[in-house]
């Protein structure tokens, strides 16, 4: 029922050209702002839910005065009501980053199960068709590389990392649920290391990390002995893939990511580079449960949404320690 009520509803404002409203939980974050600018681009009318607890309304200053945006402080495990039609409900809230989920375990847990609840109930209300953020993290250390959206995970529940990787496998299933129990429209998103503007320096992951500290001539930290890989993909890109996701007919998890790979060691040294700094590196014990690898498996994303990254590390990397320098020069100032 929610599923036709949502696709009549749809093919209503289509035929009336009435513009699409969205809500955005954790708009206010790095990659929810970006979402926030692409749907308003798309001539949605957007309303940002954002607790600003990682979050910062610093990400969409630049929208006020915007008369399709509209922004809520909230925790989006409170109940969630908004007057008006709905068509589509973006859940993005979360904290993101090792530091903030093993400095916010419960909080993170409960945005990843009651936040997640409180979301689908407002797109069931609404009969919008929901789509969830989640996250390569589900995969946990894989066994499998590169990773496939068939591919069950190797997560330990019980250590620090557990609180971020189990809370977005809940959400899958609880969002699984709701689509087979309420015959919602659904979509899953696993995202994959994603970097761009809007990061917070100090926020923990690895490119931020990485740019600060060789953008301040200071060693450049690696962890373990820097063999571990990741997958790094712009945020553009990454956007561009959800959004096609989210207007695709596919109900199933898609990864979204840029399958290059490369280890910790060549990472820091392209951005060594890149930042012309003469910072030298240095090793430190790898965190527990760190993942050895990740990469993922886009052919899903290929075939049935048209989608691959487009965005170079190269470009990639220089709009982004562009963005650092412009906030390091705002903080000497």
């Amino acid at each position: 029922m929610a599923a036709t009520k949502s696709r009549g509803r749809m093919a209503k404002n289509r035929g009336t050209k009435l513009e699409p409203v969205s809500v955005v939980t954790g708009g206010a974050g790095f990659l929810g702002s970006h979402l926030v600018d692409r749907l308003l681009a798309e001539g949605h009318r957007v309303v940002a839910i954002d607790n600003l607890v990682t979050g910062s309304v610093e990400n969409i200053d630049h929208l006020a005065g915007c008369r399709n945006f509209r922004f809520i402080q909230q925790d989006v495990t409170e109940f969630l009501f908004l007057h008006g039609r709905v068509d589509y409900v973006w859940h993005f809230a979360s904290p993101a980053s090792p530091i903030d989920y093993l400095e916010l375990p419960i909080q993170t847990l409960k945005v990843g199960s009651l936040g997640t609840h409180k979301a689908l109930g407002l797109a069931k209300h609404k009969g919008a068709r929901f789509l969830l953020a989640s996250t390569s993290e589900v995969y946990g250390d894989p066994l499998v590389h590169p990773q496939t959206e068939e591919y069950w995970g190797n997560v330990n529940p019980v250590g620090p990392r557990g609180c971020y990787d189990e809370s977005k496998r809940f959400a899958e299933a609880l969002t699984m649920s709701y689509q087979r129990e309420h015959r919602m429209e659904t979509r899953i998103v696993r995202i994959f290391n994603t970097y761009g503007p809007r990061m917070r320096m100090r926020d923990g992951r690895v490119v931020p990390a990485f740019v600060s500290q060789a953008l301040a001539g200071k060693p450049v930290t690696v962890f373990g002995d820097g063999s571990q890989t990741r997958s790094f993909c712009y945020c553009s890109d990454l956007i561009d893939g959800i959004y096609r996701l989210m207007m695709s007919d596919e109900p199933l998890p898609v990864n979204i990511g840029n399958p290059q790979e490369l280890t910790m060691v060549e990472f820091a040294r392209a951005i060594i580079a890149a930042t012309r700094s003469k910072s030298k590196l240095v090793f430190r014990p790898l965190p527990q449960d760190d993942p050895k690898q990740r990469r993922p498996d886009i052919s899903r994303a290929k075939r049935l949404l048209k989608w691959s990254p487009a965005v170079s590390l190269e470009d990639g990397l220089s709009r982004t320690i562009e963005y650092f320098r412009s906030k390091v020069f705002q903080a000497s100032v």
